[in-house]
């Protein structure tokens, strides 16, 4: 019984101890915020970045799909990868006021920066050609994800296939 009341003095003394007053620091550091950027900027990579579910979703259903695909060690386009961008670029146009990142991928075979520039090289191929249909500069941002973004897990040509793709993804 003794043991049992010394252990519930001690968790009231410890649980009131908790509640103490405490001092603050004399220096608060300052809280570090954010980089803002400037909305009259030309740099298309000076804006944040945040994807539009919603409007990702108009994309896919109006051009059919924000994904096209690259045969091995590939980055030219073919017909259907001008098709599909030909849908995004007219699907863009009648929505002004979006932008889009332009996401290069790669398969997981090659070296991380093989495969690095790989992917900006299929960005940068993707962005030309909705450029050339009328899309601004502007409003279009080319990241590469190398391979460090697999939609397939798996060292098949299956997964491969799938990983070598660039993808049109709406953002604020």
């Amino acid at each position: 019984m003794n043991k049992t009341i010394i252990i519930g003095m001690t968790a009231i003394a410890l649980t009131l101890g908790a509640c103490g007053r405490k001092v603050p620091p004399a220096e608060v550091p300052p809280v570090e915020q954010p980089p803002v950027a400037d909305p009259n900027s030309t740099d298309p990579n000076s804006l944040e970045v945040v994807e539009l579910p919603a409007l990702q979703a108009d994309l896919v259903a109006k051009a059919g799909s924000d994904t096209i695909y690259f045969g091995t060690d590939e980055y030219s386009l073919d017909q259907s990868s001008r098709a599909t961008l030909t849908a995004q670029a007219a699907w863009m146009m009648a929505n002004p006021n979006v932008r889009a990142s332009i996401e290069g991928h790669a398969d997981e075979r090659g070296t991380r920066e093989y495969n690095q520039a790989l992917g900006e090289r299929r960005a940068n191929a993707a962005r030309d050609f909705l450029i050339s249909q009328g899309v601004p500069m502007s409003r279009l941002v080319v990241t590469s994800w190398g391979k460090e973004r697999p939609v397939a897990l798996g060292s098949n040509e299956q997964a491969w296939a799938q990983n070598r793709r660039v993808v049109t993804v709406v953002i604020r």
